[in-house]
């Protein structure tokens, strides 16, 4: 049995807690792109659902133990759609901290899911501590992503749904390490011989880092168009349990970051974040690893601002 925070009847029973509007998220296989890419290539399509994220998993799960408690958290921007969602169905009260800087259109969907929405100048951790400051002085719930292992077992539902399926590897985006844990930890211990890879940017490596030193790595700045993964403090709690479950943990650059965005709007149609991309930039940057083998990667966020994406995915002339 693998050794980590988390359970897998928890897993299990979470599929009655969470909306249904979240689970069971389309899964197919895209012969176009693995044509393109030298390999079978299977998406899992976390962005066909109110928030446009995975992490509605998470905050169903979160929420369903709260109550009626006021709620508190700091986000790149997806967190904070799905915690406002799953608080107003509830009927809680959600704050959410978020850089100044993040895409607009996931601030604007914050505050249109009713949640009150501060912006503080820097990045995510700077919205961190903001948060913890306002849990304190109100003295309400801090919820903290991946730390909080409901959002670990929450996305982990993710994996009981590829449990079974015919493929060789999971290419995860990492950044807090809540989807790659849960999903990591479900394959491992249900369909252990499937390799868990995580896909990271050059721009922001601290979990991949600490992941290959065995140790909390931090970095002193973020570099990179994919908010959603961009950390520099990883949380030892989660970087424990991602060490039992992660097969490997690679780095991609921006431009196969960019470039898989228009791979997927080219053979899938899917207008994706850069987040989403990083198992395809995964490929498209050691093409060799892959090659004749069946590859899923999880589509885990489609919030992406339309002006920023054609921008980045318009070739140059």
């Amino acid at each position: 049995m693998l050794r980590t925070r988390l359970d897998l009847d928890r897993i299990r029973a979470a599929r009655q807690v969470i909306d249904p509007v979240f689970l069971d998220s389309p899964l197919y296989p895209c012969e176009a792109l693995g044509q393109r890419l030298g390999c079978a290539v299977s998406v899992k399509v976390e962005t066909a659902n109110p928030v446009r994220s995975f992490k509605g998993r998470g905050t169903e799960l979160v929420v369903s133990r709260l109550g009626r408690a006021a709620v508190v958290c700091a986000s790149a921007g997806n967190l904070g759609q799905a915690l406002a969602w799953s608080g107003r169905r509830r009927g809680l009260e959600v704050t959410v901290v978020a850089s100044r800087g993040a895409p607009a259109v996931k601030l604007e969907r914050i505050r249109a899911l009713g949640a009150e929405l501060e912006l503080v100048d820097g990045d995510i951790e700077v919205a961190r501590e903001r948060a913890s400051e306002i849990a304190r002085g109100r003295g309400v719930r801090l919820v903290e992503d991946s730390l909080d292992v409901e959002t670990c077992e929450g996305a982990a539902t993710i994996g009981l749904e590829l449990v079974g399926g015919d493929f060789d590897v999971v290419l995860i985006a990492l950044g807090g390490g809540a989807m790659a844990t849960g999903v990591g930890y479900v394959l491992k211990s249900l369909s252990p011989g499937v390799e868990v890879v995580c896909v990271q940017p050059a721009g922001a490596p601290a979990l991949t880092r600490s992941w290959h030193e065995r140790r909390v790595v931090t970095t002193e700045s973020i570099d990179t168009i994919a908010d959603g993964v961009a950390g520099r403090f990883p949380i030892a709690e989660v970087l424990e349990d991602l060490l039992v479950v992660a097969d490997d943990a690679v780095l991609v650059r921006e431009s196969s970051i960019v470039e898989g965005m228009r791979l997927l709007l080219e053979h899938t149609g899917l207008v994706v974040e850069p987040s989403a991309a990083l198992g395809v930039a995964a490929v498209l940057e050691d093409p060799e690893r892959f090659a004749g083998r069946h590859v899923v990667t999880v589509i885990c966020g489609g919030n992406v601002d339309l002006e920023a994406f054609e921008r980045w995915t318009t070739p140059r002339r």
